[in-house]
């Protein structure tokens, strides 16, 4: 058994018009228990496994994923990272304003450029970056938002994804050889 706290305006994506979601998610051999009053989630099933699963979707809707990209979660290749902004911002609310700003950048360019190029999927949430992608995607866009919230110009950013995506493309070539 295990639990999750969702904030409760998220409840609602939770459970999906006519409790779409939380059967989708059910499907996959875990129980939901929620409580849209406290925002507390307890996830029930046979297989650990499935358990640690079902939180991980439970968990990226609650930081402000679609059902729909949550549900990636079910697939082995995907996983799901939690960066907290606090962790560079301090408990100051206006830096954490700041930073996010910084990682979502002018009209969501930011955002939209990191998951262009890294394939990973990115979402912004309070205090919050949540990640979804494969493994190799997700260490991608972390290591160009940890830039970001370190401070870094989005164009040094925007030029790291480019000539990171070039590497990995001549490399999944066969065409890039490590120590040259």
């Amino acid at each position: 058994m295990r639990y999750v706290k969702a904030p409760r305006e998220r409840i609602a994506v939770l459970i999906g018009k006519n409790g779409e979601t939380k059967e989708a998610i059910e499907k996959h051999g875990v129980k939901l228990t929620i409580d849209s009053s406290t925002g507390e989630v307890k996830m029930e099933g046979d297989d650990s496994l499935k358990e640690l699963e079902a939180e991980n979707v439970v968990r990226a809707i609650a930081r402000g994923f679609s059902p729909e990209k949550a549900l990636l979660l079910f697939n082995d290749d995907y996983y799901f990272e939690l960066l907290d902004i606090r962790d560079w911002a301090g408990k100051k609310v206006s830096h954490v304003k700041r930073l996010a700003g910084r990682v979502i950048g002018k009209d969501g360019k930011a955002r939209r450029v990191i998951e262009e190029i890294t394939g990973a999927h990115i979402a912004i949430y309070g205090h919050t970056v949540a990640i979804i992608g494969k493994m190799d995607e997700i260490d991608f866009a972390k290591r160009a938002i940890e830039m970001l919230l370190e401070g870094a110009n989005h164009a040094t950013v925007y030029r790291y994804l480019e000539k990171e995506r070039r590497r990995r493309k001549m490399e999944e070539l066969g065409l890039w050889e490590k120590g040259i």
